[in-house]
């Protein structure tokens, strides 16, 4: 094999909504026992040149990855994106069309928010790093910094909601637009924590994503479970697709760590074969 597991294919860093540096979530993992990573921000690639160098600094290998926001009716699916171009142009005008809306998004909960609360949105930026995907979770971190809730699970429930006052919408492509711009730029789609609440989608629309390049599920995650679950491992069982398992480490942002679901060396490899838009970084 011309890497070493165990693997860990979903991690974010401070470039989206994790609290760590690129650098940071790879000692993280390392310090797990973790020897193959993926960087995964939302909407991004900003961590990928950091991340691969500190994954080579401490002999691991280095998957570049990314997750794409996508909606299908009211369903929030997240695609994992691996070894894709990134200066691919289809895909990086999409990407960018996220971007600007998560933007406009926050700068309209902000305003909305501080009718009510006392809160800008210099406090939401300074959470983050320049160049960071900014969403809900930066709100939430700014919201506990001022003493308004205790942690970011009390903002998401609360100030956060969907259901309150202050949500607004965000653009996001159909999942079956992001499998192909995906694939089309040489990545590998994966769907992440598809057995989850607001992730679970009819037998129909996965056949559909599959036969436009969709090449498996991220079934080892704390959010799945289920008789959902249990369909989806037939389903990658007769359709023999790939099957991943990860943390989707966020740093002290969620209390997953590092390891607490992995990806076999089989996954992985089958992964590396098929990507072919970027190279990884084999330690």
């Amino acid at each position: 094999m011309p890497f070493r597991g165990p693997s860990d294919l979903h991690l974010h860093s401070d470039r989206s909504d994790g609290t760590e540096s690129p650098t940071g979530v790879m000692e993280a993992a390392r310090a797990e026992g973790i020897r193959t990573a993926a960087l995964t921000d939302h909407d991004t690639t900003a961590g990928w040149d950091e991340a691969a160098e500190a994954a080579r600094a401490r002999g691991m290998s280095f998957l570049p990855g990314m997750e794409l926001s996508t909606r299908r009716e009211w369903r929030s699916i997240h695609i994992l994106a691996y070894l894709f171009d990134p200066d691919d142009p289809a895909l990086r005008r999409e990407i960018e069309r996220i971007r600007r809306s998560r933007r406009d998004r926050i700068e309209e909960m902000v305003t909305r928010i501080g009718r009510d609360y006392t809160l800008s949105l210099a406090d939401v930026l300074t959470e983050g790093t320049d160049d960071a995907t900014v969403g809900r979770p930066h709100i939430a971190d700014a919201l506990v910094r001022a003493g308004i809730v205790a942690d970011r699970s009390a903002a998401f429930a609360d100030i956060l909601s969907p259901r309150g006052p202050y949500y607004v919408s965000l653009y996001a492509p159909d999942p079956l637009v992001a499998v192909q711009l995906v694939a089309d730029a040489g990545g590998v789609a994966i769907m992440a924590h598809p057995a989850s609440r607001a992730g679970q989608l009819a037998t129909r629309d996965l056949d559909e994503m599959v036969s436009a390049g969709l090449a498996g599920f991220e079934l080892g995650h704390r959010e799945n479970s289920g008789a959902h679950l249990r369909m989806l491992r037939a389903y990658c069982a007769t359709g023999d697709l790939i099957v991943t398992g990860s943390s989707d480490y966020h740093g002290a942002g969620k209390p997953n760590r590092p390891g607490e679901h992995t990806t076999d060396d089989e996954m992985v490899a089958r992964i590396l074969e098929a990507g072919v838009g970027t190279a990884p970084t084999l330690g």
